[in-house]
């Protein structure tokens, strides 16, 4: 089968032909229909630190993959042969974060991938493998980051930073929970798209929302200024909640954070029942994630425009377009 693989950081990704996976027990072999990628994705591709996390080359990248299983290892139950699934990206509780697909094993762009029985999701059948596959990370993330880490719910004012792919989850994630939303980005280009997912307004700089008073900052760029500024910007007894990992380390005002008890929280992925709540919200029509497809043989050069800060919304590829899979209308 083909797979796009990763040889090392600093190094291209490369098509090439690798054996197609068997299923052992407890693990089963899904046909990749949709791929997304992501900003994580790039991070390995550089090296970049991801602290407890191991990456060993050379992997097939991809840890947001849906699909069809084609065949099941032995003792695996509640699901079969022909199951629509997502190939859940689990984080929590964080000491069950274990399969991590396209991180500790081979994961989705590639025909076919290996998932353990524990990661998977059945898709709902108005849910769209494209949907299904981003919405694994780039929106069960989001989700997570909103209404779990920072407890976000009716009647409360939301900021947040960063208005690609998870900020636009985010900020529709929070307006869904009936939170009054205010988005922040460098670019204005952005903020058309984010006040169609229901901000109220969007600013360039991070400060220009203290005025606002947001009892919750949830920043997706995690670069050094906008994690300082966030921590000065949000209300006295309000919290910020790092997602994005833009940056390596960030200076924080100790008095800000001590003086203003300003809670600073880590969020991480998303547990399973999220991306089920997930999964529920797009087949209701309520959340509705923007995709692009990539062709899969020009995965590599579309990686170099997430790089470069070309992409809004969420780029996927299909793996088996060329086997003659259907597109699926996003």
């Amino acid at each position: 089968m083909k797979a796009i693989r990763f040889a090392g950081a600093g190094r291209p990704l490369n098509m090439e032909t690798v054996p197609d996976p068997e299923p052992g027990p407890g693990w089963v072999v899904v046909d990749i229909e949709a791929a997304g990628l992501c900003h994580s994705d790039l991070h390995i591709m550089s090296g970049m630190d991801l602290g407890d996390l191991t990456v060993k080359a050379p992997l097939t990248l991809g840890h947001e993959g849906a699909g069809v299983i084609s065949s099941v290892g032995e003792g695996v139950r509640d699901f079969a042969v022909g199951d629509r699934v997502g190939i859940a990206l689990v984080s929590h509780p964080i000491e069950d974060a274990h399969f991590a697909p396209g991180v500790g094993h081979d994961g989705a762009f590639a025909e076919r991938e290996l998932a353990h029985v524990s990661t998977l999701v059945h898709i709902p059948d108005n849910v769209t493998f494209a949907e299904a596959a981003v919405a694994t990370d780039s929106v069960a993330t989001a989700y997570h980051a909103v209404r779990t880490a920072g407890s976000v719910r009716r009647g409360r004012t939301v900021g947040v930073i960063g208005l690609g792919g998870l900020g636009l989850n985010g900020v529709r994630i929070a307006a869904l929970l009936g939170a009054t939303v205010y988005g922040v980005d460098v670019n204005p280009a952005t903020f058309g798209p984010a006040q169609d997912a229901g901000a109220t307004a969007c600013f360039h700089d991070v400060r220009q929302l203290a005025d606002r008073r947001p009892d919750v900052i949830v920043d997706f760029a995690g670069v050094a200024s906008t994690v300082a500024a966030a921590v000065e910007s949000v209300r006295p007894g309000g919290c910020v909640v790092l997602v994005g990992l833009g940056g390596a380390v960030a200076e924080i005002s100790i008095a800000a954070m001590v003086m203003r008890n300003v809670r600073l929280v880590g969020s991480l992925g998303a547990s399973k029942d999220e991306l089920r709540e997930v999964y529920e919200l797009i087949a209701s029509g309520a959340l509705k994630p923007a995709v692009q497809e990539v062709p899969f043989a020009e995965l590599p050069a579309a990686m170099d425009r997430l790089a470069r800060g070309e992409v809004r919304g969420r780029l996927y590829t299909r793996p088996r377009a060329d086997l003659r899979v259907p597109a699926e209308v996003a």
